[in-house]
């Protein structure tokens, strides 16, 4: 967003994004940045899962297609791959249509702050990025996880920390302390709250905006 590509309106856009994400979608529809009634959601963590992404993709984007001719779709570039098929997020939207275009980030986490400014947060530390919706839903996104896995894949890490642009870690901690100590216990590492705005986010939309009316404009004039 600057002054020479000011965002366009995304009232005539619909969106589908991952249900990590859904916290600060709806905190952006709470301002009046988006329509909550356009917004569809896949299930939380199906990054483990990709038939499942792969079939709640579809079938949100079908929804969101009917009711915009433009539909933004809030999913990193890695969130979804099919091995077997050799497909990723980007070729299984081509399939839908021009209509769809997802937000240029490599995950979640990096929809919340990019990597110059996780590197800053992080400093010399090797850091396990989580975001609130992780939090909220890690029983699900981690319950084909045993403790091998576990052991294996967070103790390489210095620590961990929250990218938290809605304030639910403090609200976790008012009133769930004991999810938190459990999570950190099954880690082994501590979890430290980092506050971020959704500037990114809303550059990231507003990014995707302006590529789908270049899209819509050069068809128009075929």
């Amino acid at each position: 967003m600057n002054e020479q590509a000011p965002c366009p309106s995304l009232d005539d856009c619909s969106i589908v994004a991952c249900g990590t994400l859904r916290r600060e979608m709806r905190r952006l529809a709470d301002t009046g940045f988006l329509d909550s009634g356009r917004m569809f959601f896949t299930a939380p963590g199906l990054h483990e899962w990709p038939k499942q992404l792969e079939k709640q993709l579809v079938r949100q984007a079908r929804k969101a297609r009917a009711l915009s001719e433009r539909v933004i779709v809030v999913l990193g570039e890695k969130c979804y791959l099919d091995f077997d098929a050799g497909v990723d997020t980007d070729a299984l939207l081509a399939r839908l249509g021009k209509e769809f275009t997802r937000v240029r980030a490599k995950n979640c986490v990096d929809i919340l702050a990019d990597a110059e400014t996780r590197d800053r947060i992080a400093g010399d530390a090797k850091t396990y990025w989580l975001t609130p919706g992780w939090l909220e839903h890690w029983d699900y996104i981690f319950k084909d996880w045993d403790a091998a896995m576990a052991n294996e894949t967070f103790p390489a890490n210095d620590k961990a920390i929250v990218l938290d642009a809605v304030g639910y870690y403090d609200e976790m901690l008012e009133t769930a302390p004991e999810r938190i100590l459990r999570i950190c216990d099954w880690m082994k590492l501590e979890i430290e709250p980092y506050a971020v705005s959704l500037e990114r986010l809303k550059q990231l939309l507003c990014e995707c905006a302006q590529r789908q009316e270049g899209t819509l404009g050069e068809s128009s004039r075929r």
